[in-house]
């Protein structure tokens, strides 16, 4: 089964011989090896590029284990390509796990690191390159000095509800019920059954990210990464800091002297899981202060499927599911995303006149264009839908306003100019932004 990417695809062709290092980031087994060394290698084929043209390593195998060595790599690379009259691509998968090695001609020096590999390969003019990794610490911020402007980013996510349906094909009601449960993980497409499925997903963590994590952090607390990581799954879509995750572990936990989990410990446990791609943090925005809130903001899950794997398939309060494919299908698709908060004036219980805060969902960021989301899973009556309304009418703009919706299938807009669309119809309408 070929699964298509061709938003990434096509990104990835666009950089081509640009000069710069094309770095595909994202979570662990959501398909960057796959767009790298099936996709975009059938499509340099197709243009006529050899294979022999083509010098693929792949870090996480043993066959390649020893080019974790960057001086190495970069030697074999440069045997191979230096003074050749063809044009190569070189493909290194899970660049994270490259080593710093000492440095051979000053062994009291600063350690050779990929960083310094890949820049040395990049002043190769018939070498085109591309890696991926799946630490955003590594390969995002790190790369704005180390690389210094000289490298691309192409973030890879799971599968959107848009290309798991062209995969799945069927009755699309169907595909979203078992896409919500399941998630978008490539190899689930693949999995024979749904026992199959459920226990890939739960292995996923138990036996890829966790370990990484654990390994690669030196973690000594292995058993408060589990509960952060259990909280904040079940949590999706709330809103919460790292004090109130460290109370509500030791309260449920009933954890006290030497045994209490600090603040520092939950938020730096937090950064791990965003920095493996696992969670993503929404900030929330003050629509007319033009300023953002430090704290609470909301967390989701890279994966629906993974969440609900993590949490044991329980838990499947679809509004806080669907609200957390919005979010991701609002990344995957480019934008950026915020949550809104609008003030408006409202009488207490004593009468009295006093300001009191909305929320808006979501505030999606793409093209130079601003637009308002609630996700609503169902709007039964009139106060309902009031409820829903009343943020857009605070904000005192006329961006486009949207409510994505699981009880209608019809889109509309009513007299205010607001889109009513089902989320079936939002998630497969790859123009509605």
């Amino acid at each position: 089964m070929e699964i298509k990417r061709d938003r990434y695809l096509q990104e990835l062709i666009s950089y081509m011989w640009d000069g710069q290092i094309k770095v595909i980031t994202g979570i662990r087994r959501c398909g960057k090896s796959y767009l790298l060394r099936t996709l975009f290698r059938n499509y340099l084929l197709k243009q006529g590029i050899k294979a022999e043209q083509i010098l693929s390593f792949e870090l996480d195998l043993a066959k390649d284990i020893k080019y974790r060595n960057p001086l190495l790599l970069a030697e074999d690379v440069r045997n191979k390509v230096a003074e050749q009259n063809e044009s190569f691509y070189l493909f290194i998968d899970e660049i994270q796990l490259s080593d710093a090695v000492a440095n051979p001609y000053n062994k009291d020096g600063k350690k050779i690191t990929f960083y310094d590999a890949l820049n040395d390969l990049r002043s190769i003019p018939n070498l085109d390159i591309y890696v991926t990794g799946s630490n955003s610490k590594m390969l995002s911020s790190d790369i704005l000095t180390e690389f210094r402007g000289r490298s691309d980013e192409i973030r890879v996510h799971p599968l959107n509800f848009s290309e798991y349906y062209a995969a799945v094909g069927g009755d699309k009601y169907d595909a979203f019920d078992s896409y919500a449960f399941f998630g978008g993980m490539p190899l689930i497409l693949t999995r024979p059954n749904d026992n199959a499925k459920m226990q890939y997903l739960q292995s996923l963590f138990s036996e890829v990210y966790l370990k990484d994590i654990i390994e690669r952090k030196n973690i000594k607390r292995a058993d408060v990464l589990d509960s952060v990581l259990d909280l904040l799954c079940s949590s999706v879509g709330s809103l919460t800091n790292p004090n109130n995750v460290a109370n509500a572990l030791n309260s449920r936990q009933k954890r006290s002297g030497e045994d209490t989990v600090a603040q520092n410990t939950v938020k730096t446990y937090m950064d791990h899981l965003a920095d493996s791609f696992l969670f993503s943090e929404c900030k929330r925005w003050d629509v007319k202060g033009k300023n953002y809130f430090d704290y609470p903001n909301k967390y989701y899950c890279e994966d629906i499927g993974l969440r609900n794997a993590r949490i044991g398939f329980r838990q499947q309060e679809m509004t806080h599911i669907m609200e957390n494919i919005i979010y991701n299908d609002l990344i995957t698709r480019g934008c950026k995303v915020d949550i809104g908060i609008v003030y408006g004036n409202e009488k207490d219980k004593n009468g009295r006149t006093v300001p009191v805060a909305r929320e808006i969902d979501f505030i999606a960021h793409t093209g130079g264009k601003k637009i308002y989301i609630q996700s609503a899973y169902a709007l039964p009556d009139e106060e309902k839908a009031e409820t829903e309304n009343k943020p857009f009418s605070l904000t005192g703009d006329s961006f486009p306003k949207i409510i994505v919706r699981n009880d209608i299938r019809k889109r509309w807009y009513d007299d205010n100019g607001i889109l009513n669309i089902g989320i079936i119809d939002f998630l497969l309408d790859t123009h509605i932004l």
